[in-house]
């Protein structure tokens, strides 16, 4: 199946770009390109070894990636939380591709530092049949080399729309991860990765769906 995502992802900027001030949509970008010129949340590369890990899901079982891998590869996607509406697009359109990434002996994992209530509710709301992880403080993340902080002056365009990423995250540091994925193979090896400053530039899930069938061939 072929996914839609990124034309989604046109429509609703489209959308934002005619109901938001520019000296809003400014920040935004300044904030984008500065993240882009630092080292932070560069992530792993293909050809590293992603690091094992624990984490809760909505239900609070806990899901261990190198558990995960002796079924078959892993696809892992980092995302920001419930409230991004393009983290809400993409995973829904990994949910349209969930039987295919199955019957490629594949699991899909996606991660946010949200809370655990805040995962449940952001795979209820998509009706998610995946695992949907919560790395609180951003420590698994941080691993992957992901982690980066909102800058105060787009801290203060969030709290006046109202928008309390703190509240989503159960702490106040105001850090995130860059929105990335990756395919890991059973023996841990990052086979893909596509890892992007702008949370906007994101790997089209059907598209991650035909490296994954490479990594079976």
């Amino acid at each position: 199946m072929k996914t839609d995502m990124r034309q989604q992802f046109d429509k609703y900027i489209q959308k934002f770009k005619e109901a938001t001030p520019e000296e809003i949509q400014t920040k935004m970008k300044n904030a984008i390109d500065e993240l882009e010129a630092s080292d932070n949340g560069e992530g792993l590369k293909k050809g590293e070894k992603a690091p094992n890990f624990n984490l809760p899901d909505a239900k609070g079982d806990t899901v261990e990636l190198y558990e995960q891998l002796k079924q078959g590869p892993v696809i892992l996607t980092f995302y920001r939380g419930g409230w991004c509406p393009y983290c809400n697009m993409e995973l829904r359109s990994y949910q349209q591709i969930i039987g295919d990434i199955k019957e490629e002996g594949a699991q899909l994992i996606a991660i946010s530092p949200q809370t655990p209530d805040e995962s449940m509710t952001t795979q209820e709301k998509n009706d998610l049949e995946y695992h949907v992880l919560s790395d609180e403080g951003n420590e698994v993340a941080n691993q992957f080399n992901l982690v980066y902080q909102l800058p105060d002056y787009l801290v203060d365009v969030y709290k006046d729309k109202g928008l309390r990423v703190d509240n989503h995250n159960g702490d106040e540091t105001w850090t995130l991860p860059v929105s990335a994925t990756y395919i890991i193979d059973t023996d841990g090896t990052i086979v893909y990765e596509y890892t992007k400053s702008d949370y906007k530039d994101r790997a089209e899930p059907s598209e991650v769906l035909e490296e994954l069938k490479k990594v079976n061939e």
